[in-house]
């Protein structure tokens, strides 16, 4: 009897439901269908998947962002280390010397960030043109109309691809430093008017008068570098000693403590290199001829021991212009060459030693000037050369043989003298009686040098290499720029080389930002969780708290 009641009562609810179905509405219905099927499309997915939403299958935007900017970045520093290998470039320094402006056009190669120098016949071609600079200084606006000349020289020597990125300058020496400043300035903004629209890069301050030290430092550094020792121990360097027209220059390195006027420091690569160097102002080989002379004048002396005997003495060949004093003339009538290299030598040693007496250091080799001890071997160059070429005198210790060849010179009679040297020159032809007793009084009287001394070697080029000043400032503008750029890149040179595997070395670095940047935006992005609402009978996406 039980039973059959609650029987009944199952149906009845069972029947009372139905109809409520029925009658309920198509909304109860829906909501309900809804419901039932996304119970069963959730039931369909395991549990070890979890449901991921829409927004958290989105790649970031900043991981998207990175990608090409990495590679974009990456492709860069390839080009820019890699593209340059070998890259051709060039470099123009104009010498304005006192006798003459030369252009020294420079071509060289930049391999991993390295200059590679070539001062072979490819790589270096020069050309030159007198008078001097110096020589306008009686017009000086017209000055510039000397370098046109060695421009268009210059030209023909560069590609025109490469004008504009060619750097040019002009340095002026000791023939300029002779000259008033207002002077100096016009004729060297005559030339910059020239430079400036040359084609090439040039900027006003790269047309300058040098000073002497600076002159000195450069022949040093070319110098050493022939020689296979720049870069190296300081203590196997070679000093160097120049003779020019207007001045003399004395370079070395010296480990005594010196005035800071007279201290230069030198850097490359990873060696510091501490010079003393010095420009001896009219003590260059020209000036000394004409102090000698004056000298003469001053002292009123009838012989001159500096000129072969038989050498006749006149108004042009003492460049006296035909407004100068009647004593001078007057003077040239009652001089008389008397050929004499001993007398001559203690002349020019009243030259160098001029002045001595005001030295206010403990020793001072030439004139009032401090000088250290000469420490180290040292090489000779420019007039000492061309002196001891035209005597044909061995490179080493050449002071014997130079005063022996000098004292056979001096006592030669003039006519003699233009019969055997025919093809010289005879206003040089004239001067080596003085240059071969002037040099031997710098060298061995002045400086301290023993005759047969072989510390000193004379020569103007070591190993096809010419030794001229403005190499060694090309030298040092050139590495310095570069190491300047090579600083700028050495993470990117250290990363990617010519060792490893450039395009292994791409893709991994590239990966590796990749990664570090998606590792960043899910740091940064919230962590997200899929709920369902019983009451609404629908999904919610929740943040997940960090603890």
């Amino acid at each position: 009897m039980r039973r059959s009641h609650a029987r009944n009562r199952v149906n009845s609810i069972c029947n009372s439901n139905s109809n409520s179905r029925s009658t309920g509405g198509s909304r109860s219905t829906a909501k309900m269908d809804q419901i039932r099927f996304q119970s069963r499309s959730n039931t369909r997915s395991p549990n070890f998947f979890p449901q991921i939403s829409k927004q958290s299958r989105m790649i970031s935007p900043l991981v998207v962002a990175l990608v090409p900017a990495t590679f974009a970045i990456l492709l860069f520093c390839y080009l820019f280390i890699f593209s340059t290998k070998g890259t051709e470039k060039y470099r123009i320094i104009i010498d304005g010397g006192s006798t003459g402006t030369r252009i020294h056009v420079f071509r060289y190669t930049v391999e991993g960030g390295i200059a590679v120098f070539d001062f072979k016949e490819d790589g270096l071609v020069s050309m030159r043109v007198s008078p001097g600079l110096s020589a306008y200084a009686g017009d000086p606006e017209n000055a510039g109309l000397s370098v046109m000349r060695l421009l268009e020289f210059g030209k023909s020597n560069v590609p025109k691809r490469l004008w504009a990125a060619t750097e040019i300058r002009l340095m002026a020496t000791a023939g300029l430093r002779l000259l008033d400043i207002g002077v100096q300035e016009v004729i060297l903004e005559s030339c910059r008017r020239v430079l400036s629209v040359s084609g090439f890069k040039f900027h006003d301050k790269w047309a300058s008068v040098i000073t002497g030290s600076d002159e000195g430092v450069y022949a040093w550094v070319v110098v050493n570098y022939a020689l296979g020792t720049l870069g190296g121990d300081p203590l196997q360097t070679t000093g160097i000693i120049e003779l020019g027209g207007a001045s003399a220059q004395v370079t070395f390195v010296s480990s005594e403590p010196m005035p800071p006027e007279f201290a230069r420091t030198v850097r490359f690569g990873n060696s510091t290199y501490n010079l003393y160097s010095h420009s001896f102002l009219h003590f260059g080989q020209n000036i000394a001829f004409e102090s000698m002379r004056e000298s003469l004048i001053s002292r009123e002396l009838e012989l001159d021991p500096c000129s072969p005997k038989g050498y006749l003495h006149d108004r042009e060949s003492w460049k006296m212009s035909p407004g100068s004093l009647p004593e001078r003339n007057e003077f040239l009538s009652k001089l008389r060459a008397s050929g004499n290299f001993s007398e001559c030598r203690s002349l020019a040693l009243m030259l160098l030693q001029m002045g001595k007496e005001k030295c206010s250091y403990n020793h001072c080799n030439l004139g009032s000037t401090f000088m250290p001890k000469l420490q180290g071997k040292f090489l000779a160059t420019e007039n000492f050369f061309h002196t001891s070429k035209f005597f044909e005198l061995k490179p080493r210790a050449f002071l014997s043989g130079l005063v022996m060849a000098g004292e056979r010179f001096c006592g030669e009679y003039w006519s003699k003298l233009k019969n055997e040297y025919r093809t010289v020159d005879e206003e040089d032809l004239l001067h080596y009686c003085f240059s071969s007793a002037y040099i031997v009084a710098l060298l061995h009287d002045g400086l301290g040098f023993a005759l047969d001394d072989e510390r000193i070697t004379f020569a103007n080029q070591v190993k096809n290499m010419p030794l001229d000043w403005a190499l060694g400032a090309f030298i040092l503008q050139s590495t310095a720029d570069l190491n300047v750029q090579h600083h700028a890149t050495d993470w990117m040179i250290t990363i990617i080389s010519d060792d490893s595997p450039t395009l292994f070395s791409l893709i991994a670095i590239a990966v590796l930002l990749i990664f570090i940047g998606w590792m960043i935006s899910k740091c940064r992005k919230p962590q997200l969780k899929t709920v369902y609402d019983l009451e609404k009978g629908r999904y919610f996406v929740t943040r997940v708290n960090r603890r």
